[in-house]
C-alpha cells in the first residue's frame, strides 16, 4: 500500500522534497492511516485538527488524541474550535455545510500563514462512491457522477487510490490506533445509510464494485473533457459579455445544445429545469424572464440577456398566522387543512404541521439544500392531525 501511496502522490504532482502538506486529521481510522503513511514515507507535513464541538466530551477527546500523536512523533500540530451549531443557525445552513465552510476557511488561512503547499483530506475510494449515490439521489449531471476529485486547487486526497477494506487491512497490519466516531455507526445520516445498506447490497451483485466504480469514474471524467471542450466552442460562438451584461444568441440555444446553456448559467444560480424552460420560451413572445437568487434572465428578440439584479432576492420569514407570503415576484398561499391527498404538482408542498417549527424561512435554493422525500404510506397521519398546505403561484 505504501508503494501505491507514493505513486498516487506523484500522479497528484506532489513533490516530496519541496511541498509541505497540511493533513486534516479528525482522529478517525482514515486520517490516522494517512498520517502514518506520510510519516513512514518521511514526507514534510503538519497536522490540522478541527473541534466542531458537536459531540461534547468525545470531540475534546478526539482533539487530545491527535495532539498527543503529533507530540510523540514531533509533528507540527494546529487546532481550532468552532461553535458549529451556532454558525449553522446564524447562516441558515445545515450542520454539514457549516462544518465544511468553517474548516476549509481555516485550512486556507493555515496554508497562507504557515507555508504549506497543499491541504490533504483522508477521503478514499468508497467516500467517492457514496458521494456519487448521494448526487444521484439529488438528480445530478455528469459532474456529480464523477465523484470527488482527487485534486482541486490546493486540496488533495492522498488515499483516493485505496478502498475502505484496504485501509482497514493496513491499519490492522501496522497496529494503528484511532478514535471511533459513534455517529458513524448509525443510519441517521444519508451517507451512513448508503454505506451500511446500499453499498453492501450492490456488492452482493458485483463483488468488484469499487474497481468497477473506478473504471466508471475514469470514463465519465474523459467524457467531461469532451463536454467542456464542446461548451467552450459553443460559448465562443454564441456567448458575448458586454459590460455588466451577458448576451446569448438565441440561434445557439436548441434542445441539442441545452447542456451548453446549463453549463454556462449554473454558476449564476440557474437550474437545469429553468434552462429547459428558457429554451421552450424562445418560440414565444419576447420579454419573458427567469430569476435566480442573484441574476435575471430576459428572453429578448434576438438574445437571451443575463444581468445581475440590483436588489437580489432576499428571504422571507413566515409565521403561523399568515395565509400569504411574497418573495420577489413569487406568491405563496398558505392553507391549514385537516386532511389532504398526495399532490404530484411541483407547485404544491404538503407539510406535517406538528413537525413544522415557525417561523419558516422562504428563500431561493442554495448549494447544499435538499429535501428528503418520504413514501406517502410511511407518512400517513391520523385523521385529526392538521396539515400545512403551501401553494406557490406562477408569476
Amino acid at each position: 500500500m505504501k508503494e501505491k501511496f507514493v505513486q498516487h502522490l506523484t500522479a497528484l504532482d506532489v513533490n516530496p522534497k519541496t511541498d509541505r502538506v497540511l493533513l486534516a486529521a479528525s482522529g478517525g481510522q482514515d486520517s490516522m492511516v494517512m498520517l502514518h503513511l506520510f510519516f513512514d514515507s518521511k514526507l514534510s507535513f503538519g497536522v490540522a485538527h478541527v473541534n466542531f464541538q458537536l459531540r461534547n466530551k468525545e470531540s475534546d477527546e478526539d482533539e487530545q488524541f491527535v495532539k498527543t500523536w503529533c507530540s510523540r512523533h514531533q509533528i507540527p500540530f494546529f487546532s481550532t474550535r468552532f461553535e458549529t451549531n451556532n454558525y449553522a443557525i446564524k447562516e441558515k445552513i445545515s450542520i454539514q455545510m457549516a462544518a465544511r465552510e468553517l474548516r476549509y476557511t481555516w485550512f486556507d488561512e493555515l496554508i497562507q500563514s504557515e507555508g504549506f503547499r497543499y491541504v490533504a483530506t483522508a477521503h478514499h475510494l468508497n467516500d467517492s462512491l457514496e458521494t456519487v449515490f448521494i448526487n444521484l439521489a439529488r438528480g445530478t449531471g455528469l459532474e456529480g457522477l464523477a465523484g470527488i476529485p482527487s485534486k482541486k486547487g490546493n486540496r488533495i486526497r492522498p488515499l483516493f487510490f485505496a478502498t475502505k477494506q484496504e485501509i482497514d487491512t493496513y491499519a490492522a497490519e501496522n497496529l494503528i490506533c484511532w478514535r471511533e466516531d459513534s455517529s458513524n455507526q448509525t443510519d441517521d445520516y444519508q451517507r451512513n445509510f448508503i454505506r451500511h445498506k446500499i453499498v453492501p447490497a450492490l456488492r452482493e451483485i458485483n463483488p468488484s464494485l469499487e474497481e468497477t466504480f473506478k473504471e466508471m469514474v475514469a470514463k465519465i471524467q474523459a467524457e467531461l473533457h469532451l463536454v467542456e471542450h464542446g461548451v467552450a466552442q459553443w460559448r465562443e460562438k454564441y456567448w458575448r459579455e458586454d459590460g455588466m451584461k451577458i448576451y446569448i444568441n438565441k440561434a445557439g440555444v436548441t434542445k441539442q445544445t441545452l447542456a451548453c446553456l446549463w453549463y454556462g448559467l449554473k454558476s449564476f444560480g440557474f437550474s437545469f429545469t429553468q434552462c429547459d424552460e428558457v429554451q421552450r420560451a424562445l418560440a414565444g413572445q419576447s420579454g419573458k424572464y427567469f430569476l435566480s437568487a442573484s441574476h435575471k434572465l430576459v428572453v429578448d428578440r434576438d438574445f437571451i440577456v443575463l444581468s445581475k439584479m440590483v436588489e437580489p432576492l432576499g428571504e422571507v420569514f413566515i409565521d403561523s398566522t399568515q395565509n400569504r407570503a411574497i418573495l420577489g415576484t413569487s406568491i405563496m398561499d398558505i392553507k391549514w387543512v385537516e386532511q389532504a391527498k398526495p399532490d404530484t404538482s411541483n407547485q404544491v408542498a404538503l407539510l406535517d404541521a406538528d413537525r413544522v417549527s415557525f417561523p419558516i424561512l422562504w428563500r431561493k435554493w442554495k448549494p447544499g439544500d435538499y429535501f428528503f422525500l418520504w413514501e406517502w404510506k410511511k407518512f400517513r397521519l391520523p385523521r385529526r392531525i392538521p396539515l400545512l398546505f403551501l401553494s406557490r403561484l406562477a408569476r
